[in-house]
């Protein structure tokens, strides 16, 4: 196996990639300019002054919305933990520093007892916006609501029991769980008041520096700020958060001044707001677009078919051409600035005519000379199922289309916001590509619990490794943060020589705002937006 891509053939090859970004980019420019125009002079939504002393902000955002598991914010419910942390609304225990290190938020410090107990003092002085203070026991409550209800945090944290003493908490976990507080530090274990409940359109009271009241969704929340706040003064009254899905409606909605800022905006929409009216805040982060086999497939549960997919991906040629630069190559589940990350492993590198050399080998071969392989009557089609809500994950489905259409297969694309029901049918998919933070707490074992193992609730390929499994029980045991690494690198090893997914770039994240607006910086965990320092001069 190659790390580095072979240049065998690839000038030959890339041409259809170069050809298709052209077209994409030539498409994707002339639809926004001819929907919008630029206006000039302040476009703000604020009303201030002599008119109104209400300050207002409207924040448009493509990922908000029930296709991504967001249709509300509340923690306990599916991936509701993101909306509730990122539009300011719930804090966690502890949170993360911008090199990811972990430091007390909520909490004033922790102490581990013994490889069993974990003693958490709180902070002085907060409460929620119900008006409740916040001590031992309303956080107390609030992990125990959340692991009744909430399997993946249930199976995170392992909690045996919890007692609180005025500002001290105190969890006793069934096993040893080295990442407790990286996971107390993940969205779904935002603290809310649980005595105070959640409304019917999934609203909770949090301790953020801003207050939700009514929450349409795949449209809309309202937010209003938090007179009460612990941590500063919120400089915004009030806050709408958008769901703008489509990712030219977003464009156009920013430079016409129907919002303040926005996350998601296509990359290829980034030239339309170099100029002194607009900001970016970007980093770089661990989240990648990787394809997941799937292993009951007559296609993909054939080995060669899963190292001809890796191998036949250009992933420079879509980083280069389809994300303008603002990400880079993927070599494995994590960056290469993780210390266990792309550079301590090694993957298929792009040669397209290797691959075809491994399907031809394997009996996929074209007899009929018409461009599709066939295998004892099999046409060799590839079932690409992905969603439109990422922007740019459509465009590498069309990407690979042509790429992997040259080596002999038939892609077929199948775009669609039904993408979660889907990917739970063996029957309807071949290799399910979709987005995702692989470290959001920092730590290396978030994505194989998540996705790879056994008892994985997002195993959608039904991939099996029995030494991924004894690696796995090995690190869930494991405090050693060096011997973590190591086993984090064994892990990802042996899940790129099964080719049980294929991992494409990994990204920069950035949001874009109107000349003016501050406070709204990118983060590595992609967690904190709207926060305390939001504001607009």
């Amino acid at each position: 196996m190659m790390k580095k891509e072979k240049n065998t053939g690839r000038k030959k090859r890339t041409a259809v990639l170069q050809r298709l970004v052209l077209g994409m980019t030539a498409g994707l420019l002339a639809g926004i300019f001819s929907g919008c125009t630029v206006r000039e002079g302040d476009s703000s939504t604020y009303q201030t002054g002599e008119e109104s002393s209400t300050k207002t902000f409207v924040f448009g955002d493509t990922t908000f919305n029930a296709e991504n598991g967001e249709a509300d914010i509340n923690p306990r419910h599916d991936n509701g933990g993101w909306a509730c942390i990122r539009y300011g609304v719930g804090e966690t225990l502890f949170r993360f520093t911008d090199q990811m290190e972990i430091e007390p938020w909520l909490a004033r410090s922790y102490e581990n007892t013994d490889e069993l107990t974990w003693k958490i003092t709180l902070r002085d002085g907060i409460t929620f916006t119900s008006g409740r203070n916040m001590d031992g026991e309303a956080v107390k409550e609030c992990l125990e609501a959340l692991v009744s209800e909430h399997d993946r945090a249930a199976g995170d944290l392992h909690i045996a029991e919890i007692t609180a003493e005025g500002m001290t908490l105190t969890i006793r976990t069934e096993i040893p769980v080295p990442t407790l507080i990286n996971a107390l530090a993940d969205p779904y274990a935002c603290i809310c008041d649980v005595r105070a409940g959640v409304t019917e359109d999934g609203i909770v009271q949090g301790t953020g520096p801003y207050r939700a009241v009514s929450l349409t969704p795949d449209t809309s929340l309202e937010l209003v700020k938090n007179e009460d706040y612990w941590n500063g003064e919120p400089k915004l009254d009030e806050i709408t958060v958008r769901t703008i899905t489509d990712g030219d409606t977003l464009t156009m909605a920013l430079q016409s001044g129907e919002i303040d800022a926005a996350y998601g905006i296509p990359y290829l929409s980034y030239p339309l707001f170099e100029n002194d009216g607009y900001t970016f805040t970007g980093c770089a982060t661990s989240r990648v677009f990787f394809g997941a086999m799937n292993f009951e497939s007559g296609i993909t549960g054939d080995p060669a078919v899963r190292k001809a997919i890796a191998m036949g991906i250009d992933k420079e040629g879509f980083v280069e051409g389809l994300l303008d630069g603002n990400g880079y190559a993927a070599t494995g589940v994590y960056p290469d600035s993780f210390a266990f990350g792309g550079d301590a492993v090694t993957a298929e590198g792009y040669d397209p005519d290797g691959a075809a050399q491994v399907l031809e080998d394997a009996g996929w071969t074209d007899e009929d000379g018409d461009g599709l392989r066939e295998k004892d009557g099999t046409p060799l089609v590839l079932r690409w199922l992905t969603y439109p809500s990422r922007q740019e994950l459509p465009l590498l489905a069309e990407a690979a289309q042509a790429m992997l259409g040259e080596i002999g297969f038939r892609v077929e694309i199948i775009n669609t916001a039904d993408h979660n029901r889907l990917r739970s049918d063996s029957s309807a998919w071949d290799i399910y590509v979709s987005a995702m933070v692989t470290a959001p707490t920092g730590d290396p074992e978030y994505f194989f619990t998540y996705h790879c193992l056994d008892s994985s609730d997002s195993n959608d390929g039904h991939y099996h490794s029995d030494r991924l499994e004894e690696l796995a029980e090995e690190m869930a045991r494991t405090f050693d943060v060096q011997r973590r690494e190591e086993l984090a690198v064994e892990m990802q090893q042996t899940i790129l020589d099964d080719n049980a997914y294929v991992f494409c770039s990994h990204l920069r994240m950035s949001m874009i705002a109107k000349a003016g607006v501050t406070g709204l910086t990118a983060h590595p965990c992609d967690y904190y937006e709207i926060t305390v320092d939001l504001d607009y001069e």
